[in-house]
């Protein structure tokens, strides 16, 4: 078994031979092109998906790969997951050559074999570069092709940084000096996600409104805030996605999920100081400056203050960047209970939306929105533990807050009334 680490970008098309001539300058090995033709395979019922597994072949130059990735953890477009790869002498599965410990139940189910059938086929040609950061192997890759699915297909032009050996922090490293130039976009989803898509039908991609965040039962404070940090990146690089394929309204969920990177470090801004992130929020608010401009998704998205924010925000995630920053009392209260953090700030919030709108504000409701949209998310940040009880109190705040931003005043003084006048549903809240 391999772990693999790999961080992912799209290139722009029209930034590639930019990016090549780049890429040359780096000392280290090239390489030439070389075709890839990857099948990979489902059974009718998805049972690989459903456990979090992808099967294909690979074959180039007349070799033959089978690999097996299962679950891992990806943060912003970095992956982290084990694969098990094996040499085949033609381009048939053996699945019974994987080890019996990849199989759920530790054994390779009986019907499997025969269930297993090629699902769709990315075909491209990589050119690689391989290059020495820090203490660190590294493999550039440069991916040119197509993925296809039936009649469906969609071009693949992106970049990889694998780790051969050495730190996650060395690839990072190397990420950071590619980002400074124009023309990469930080991807999270890997080319067989977007092949299982389009094998799914292709369906017209949608906007994904934050949902209550969940965390682990009995999760840490600083779990909490992983957590919430890894929600906002997953919004931001999934609405980016939709905005580069011009999904109406998804350049105002960037947006917002940029708020939400922001409003997270606020909230727990009483444990981890404002010095810890003072780099990361300058980057955030450049790409802002950016994206309000009148300027095209392509240079918005493609720009290097985009590409490293987010790369930002994810070396923050993956090496837990705030540590170095945290007194004696801060590690002592980073590592408490989230949930009791969470019910002490969920009273805070409320509180401050029920002072603000506890009296009709006439033509200022339009004032008050950034600050609304604020607690509003603070409050889906912290109300994983009464899902079910949050999701009916927050809508009356949600839909105070659309009405505010459609201007319907009827429906505001209406949504005003139901939102102040609802009990608590947390815990220490003063009212149990």
């Amino acid at each position: 078994m391999a772990q693999e680490i790999e961080l992912k970008f799209i290139v722009e098309k029209a930034s590639v031979d930019a990016l090549r001539d780049h890429l040359h300058t780096l000392s280290g090995e090239h390489y030439e092109p070389v075709q890839l033709l990857n099948i990979y395979y489902e059974t009718p019922e998805n049972w690989l998906r459903r456990h979090d597994m992808g099967l294909r072949i690979r074959g180039a130059n007349g070799r033959y790969e089978m690999t097996m990735k299962i679950a891992g953890h990806v943060v912003g477009g970095l992956h982290q997951r084990p694969e098990y790869n094996i040499d085949i002498s033609k381009p048939e599965l053996e699945l019974e050559r994987f080890p019996a410990e990849i199989w759920p139940q530790g054994t390779l189910p009986e019907t499997l074999s025969a269930q297993v059938k090629p699902l769709f086929s990315t075909d491209f040609w990589r050119e690689k570069w391989l290059v020495t950061e820090g203490t660190s192997r590294i493999e550039i890759a440069l991916d040119l092709g197509e993925i296809k699915a039936g009649e469906f297909q969609e071009p693949i032009c992106e970049l990889e940084l694998e780790l051969l050996e050495g730190d996650a922090n060395d690839v990072l490293k190397l990420a950071r000096h590619l980002v400074s130039q124009s023309g990469l976009r930080q991807g999270s989803l890997s080319k067989a996600a977007r092949g299982y898509y389009l094998a799914a039908g292709n369906a017209p991609r949608t906007l994904k409104e934050t949902t209550i965040l969940r965390v682990a039962p009995k999760a840490s404070v600083e779990q909490g805030l992983e957590a919430a940090l890894e929600l906002a990146l997953s919004q931001w690089l999934y609405h980016e996605e939709l905005w580069a394929r011009k999904v109406k309204n998804a350049k105002a969920q960037v947006l917002a999920a940029i708020g939400l990177v922001r409003h997270t470090l606020t909230l727990f801004g009483g444990i981890v100081p404002r010095k810890a992130s003072a780099h990361l929020r300058d980057l955030l608010t450049q790409t802002e400056a950016l994206m309000v401009s009148d300027v095209s998704a392509e240079t918005a998205l493609y720009s290097p203050q985009s590409a490293t924010a987010k790369l930002a925000l994810t070396e923050l995630l993956v090496t837990r960047g705030w540590r170095s920053f945290l007194d004696a009392k801060a590690q002592a209260n980073i590592a408490q209970n989230f949930k009791r953090f969470a019910d002490i700030h969920l009273s805070r919030h409320a509180a401050e939306l029920k002072t603000t709108f506890a009296y009709p504000l006439g033509n200022q409701y339009g004032d008050q929105l950034p600050r609304l949209a604020r607690n509003i998310d603070s409050m889906l940040l912290l109300s994983g533990a009464y899902e079910g009880k949050a999701q009916a109190w927050l809508a009356e705040w949600q839909g105070l807050k659309h009405a505010i931003e459609t201007r319907q005043h009827v429906e505001i003084e209406h949504f005003r009334n139901e939102a102040i006048s609802q009990e608590p549903f947390w815990l220490h809240s003063g009212k149990r």
